[in-house]
């Protein structure tokens, strides 16, 4: 199948450059929609995607892994709670809690599994209002010292897509300070509330800094003529981030 060509100038880097040799694994689940979209982006920032199917038992020595969003099993019992157990999420907790800290990055119905795995502190529920939300969201980066963040400014403002209905981020007040304590808030909502979330929060990171949750979707604002304002390529960022991460460990 032939692919549509890209619209804006972002070549993948030479084919001597260190980065062409990363491989990042894009999780497939039965109901995942945005593992197409996501896979592209990480060709679109000049690595090397790799499938990975959810009954895998090995992460096929991957640098780095997306849990993309979508419906994961019709979103039965709660989001991502299916997912969790699958056999491939067995090895990702496992190389994302080694010593070699494997990079993981969860959007939407990927941080909804990542926090259903235990990756990440608190819960999904349903949006305050009830409804599902289809927009471009402003947010602000609140740690750039993320494997998935590190190319952002401290405090700059980023608009991307966002598109769930259980987006409402949750937790207990001890949980909640010890995130706002650590430093470990990534992504703050800007411009209002879209769905509940407490205290604004849009994305979090483990203390490591290797995994990273959150509800808007990057993945689809990494191309001029795509992203928001068909001019919009925030999302990049995160992709690139990871690439200087992996460049950074070999």
């Amino acid at each position: 199948m032939t692919e549509t060509p890209l619209i804006g100038s972002y070549p993948a880097g030479p084919a001597d450059a260190p980065l062409n040799g990363a491989r990042i694994g894009v999780v497939t689940f039965p109901g995942t929609l945005d593992d197409r979209d996501a896979a592209r982006a990480v060709r679109v920032s000049g690595a090397t995607a790799v499938e990975l199917w959810h009954g895998d038992s090995s992460l096929g020595g991957v640098d780095a892994v997306i849990i993309p969003g979508g419906f994961s099993y019709g979103d039965y019992l709660r989001a991502g709670a299916i997912s969790r157990f699958a056999p491939l999420m067995a090895e990702i907790v496992k190389a994302a809690d080694s010593d070699a800290k494997l990079p993981v990055l969860g959007i939407c119905n990927g941080f909804q599994i990542l926090t259903e795995a235990h990756l990440l502190p608190g819960s999904m529920i349903k949006n305050e209002r009830l409804l599902f939300l289809c927009r471009d969201q402003a947010l602000r980066v609140e740690n750039n010292a993320t494997a998935w963040t590190n190319a952002y400014a401290a405090g700059q403002d980023i608009t991307v897509p966002l598109k769930n209905q259980d987006g409402q981020y949750i937790a207990d007040e001890k949980t909640l300070d010890a995130l706002e304590a650590e430093g470990r808030v990534a992504f703050r909502y800007v411009g209002g509330n879209p769905n509940g979330s407490r205290r604004d929060i849009a994305g979090i990171a483990n203390a490591a800094g290797n995994v990273v949750g959150l509800m808007p979707h990057p993945e689809h604002a990494v191309e001029a003529g795509y992203g928001p304002g068909h001019t919009g390529t925030d999302g990049r960022g995160f992709f690139t981030s990871v690439l200087n991460t992996l460049l950074g460990g070999k």
